[in-house]
């Protein structure tokens, strides 16, 4: 091929590309960010549940507007604060990256990709251990390690999936920047072909270079891409290297499909089982906190018509008066404050019970789970989720009323729940994306069956 014709074949080349990986690669690239950063959330939750980072009281107020590597550990700092600022800016990174974030070729420049993979790479997931050179990576080791001590199997099960998911997702990811990397490389230098070269009987690195300004104003020089557009042109061995790239960007051909396997639903539901399951873990740091709480506000110093009740109370041995809050909450479907009187009793025997049953959510491979029929199992997910939310409603309400009316003097030893409350809200988030995913599932099947196709076939 003369240049003409390879310059035409490369275009033809990088709009199929284009397509495949706008249509097939890039959702999935997304997912993989998605999970990535899914994994990274639990454990960064963990570790403040565990108190060994404080959470950042800034983190909702940081701006994201492009992609910023946070800084580097130091041995000479301290440690929890770089922890807590550094793994902070991290998470609101992954966040920005999932949720506003274009996974397309518009915005996976050269530049962003490179910015993108120094972020995946700021913890070295892949070699995840005490030996690691990277301080960033040795300092997130030495805390997920005092984490993992002597924790409870939830714990240790968060970590280790956690971790993992880290691992895979960091492989695939960078598979997925080196797809756009080649795409972005290539079609760089079709621009140069089209700007700059496509009229020059020779060209060197300096000729390209003296014209690239006037010819793509505002676009960043890269020499080693000009280097390799003059040997892929210009050199005897061109004809070689234009053959290599075009075979390069040839679009995957798709495998005939093979039988469809029949969908199962039920690992749906378990997954979301599985998922709501966490509440118990929260509910378990939650309890004690809770139970401090109330003997405080109990311990507060009565009034004298209080005394004279528990006086009465005592000479007539009857039994204790209810435990009564007035707590406040907002109502999620009106969007209204809405006051309760809680009797904090009960709902501290109820909670009891809800953990037992949450925890019991959480050993997937339980066959008394795996046995039952799909219904069964919607059922009690749809059932976990409502605990969940009314659980999570009750409680905010109680620890806002807790830190409002224990005496001033006392209010620096009341204990927050945040963290926890967190953890509860994006079960029941996760949760409900699988309740909806197994209603979409089935929601297919019967259409499919409607139409006269067999899903299964």
């Amino acid at each position: 091929m003369d240049r003409a014709e390879y310059q035409k074949a490369l275009e033809q080349a990088l709009l199929a590309r284009a397509v495949w990986l706008e249509k097939t690669e890039f959702p999935k690239f997304k997912e993989e960010f998605r999970t990535f950063h899914t994994s990274f959330e639990a454990l960064y939750k963990l570790l403040i549940q565990k108190k060994l980072i404080n959470e950042d009281p800034y983190k909702q107020e940081a701006k994201m507007g492009e992609i910023k590597i946070p800084k580097s550990f130091s041995p000479e700092g301290d440690r929890m604060d770089q922890l807590t600022m550094n793994l902070s800016a991290y998470d609101n990174q992954l966040d920005f990256l999932v949720n506003f974030f274009q996974f397309s070729l518009d915005f996976l420049s050269l530049d962003n990709i490179k910015r993108i993979l120094a972020l995946v790479k700021y913890i070295d997931w892949a070699k995840f251990s005490t030996d690691t050179q990277s301080a960033n990576t040795k300092a997130v080791v030495d805390v997920v390690n005092i984490a993992r001590s002597g924790a409870d199997p939830m714990s240790v099960n968060v970590i280790n999936d956690a971790l993992g998911n880290l691992n895979r997702c960091t492989g695939l990811i960078i598979t997925y920047l080196k797809l756009a990397s080649s795409f972005n490389r290539e079609a760089y230098k079709l621009e140069l072909r089209e700007n700059i070269t496509g009229a020059m009987h020779e060209a060197t690195v300096e000729g390209i270079k003296k014209k690239f300004s006037t010819a793509m104003p505002g676009k960043p020089f890269y020499p080693d891409l000009a280097e390799e557009l003059v040997k892929e042109d210009y050199s005897p061995s061109g004809n070689q290297l234009q053959n290599v790239i075009l075979k390069q960007l040839e679009v995957p051909q798709e495998k005939p499909k093979a039988v469809k396997k029949v969908v199962s639903f039920k690992t749906t539901l378990l997954d979301g089982l599985l998922v709501i399951s966490s509440v118990g873990t929260a509910l378990g740091d939650i309890i004690p906190r809770m139970d401090e709480n109330n003997q405080l506000f109990q311990n507060r110093k009565l009034t004298f018509m209080e005394k004279i009740r528990e006086a009465f109370r005592q000479m007539l041995n009857k039994e204790p008066e209810p435990v009564i809050y007035e707590i406040e909450y907002i109502d999620s479907v009106k969007g209204t404050t809405v006051k309760e009187k809680l009797n904090f009793n009960l709902f501290r025997a109820d909670l009891d019970k809800k953990l037992r049953s949450f925890v019991s959510l959480s050993s997937r491979g339980a066959s008394k789970l795996e046995n039952m029929e799909e219904k069964q199992l919607l059922g009690i997910v749809e059932r976990a989720i409502r605990d969940a939310q009314s659980i999570h409603k009750t409680l905010t309400g109680l620890d806002e009323y807790f830190k409002a009316e224990v005496p001033k003097e006392s209010r620096d030893r009341v204990k927050g729940i945040r963290p926890e409350l967190g953890t509860i809200k994006n079960a029941i988030i996760k949760a409900n994306q699988k309740r909806h995913e197994y209603s979409a599932q089935l929601e297919e099947e019967e259409q499919l069956k409607r139409l006269g196709v067999n899903p299964t076939a």
